[in-house]
């Protein structure tokens, strides 16, 4: 049986009736247009569907829409300001962080939840959280130099 869900997505309140344990993902892509995040494997292991939910990362395929009701959850594309690039995006293009781009907008919202939670983390610490997605055109030299340039701004 469908519900009515209200949460905020990038500053804006949203309200969908669907079936409360579709993912949000799906919300996100097919409801609401926001195709930016993206869908990998389905099972939250891939990554590439990340999206922060609440501040937190959280994988999108596998987080019901039911548990997000009035809360707040952040997609690739309520980074940016306007014109301007939030700061790890930035980086991910002067890094070349982007190859095909599929699992960028994942890796960049796991980077903007790890320098959220600690401004200054340890570049080991950071390694590890991104080492969860997965780049299937195996770009990591360009991924880890983008996440550098990130730690640096």
């Amino acid at each position: 049986m469908d519900t009515t869900i209200s949460f905020e997505v990038n500053g804006e309140l949203k309200t969908v009736t669907t079936h409360p344990s579709r993912p949000l993902l799906d919300v996100l892509r097919e409801d609401l247009g926001l195709t930016g995040t993206k869908y990998g494997c389905g099972e939250g292991q891939c990554r590439a569907c990340t999206v922060l939910l609440e501040g937190k990362a959280v994988a999108a395929c596998v987080t019901q829409i039911a548990t997000v009701e009035n809360k707040k959850v952040r997609t690739i594309e309520g980074l940016a300001g306007g014109d301007t690039l939030h700061p790890v995006q930035q980086a991910f293009l002067d890094g070349a962080g982007s190859q095909c781009g599929y699992c960028t907008p994942g890796m960049v919202m796991e980077l903007v939840a790890v320098l959220n939670a600690s401004p200054n983390p340890a570049e080991a610490e950071v390694l590890a959280r991104l080492g969860r997605h997965l780049c299937r055109c195996c770009n990591y030299p360009n991924l880890k130099r983008s996440i550098r340039l990130s730690l640096r701004r």
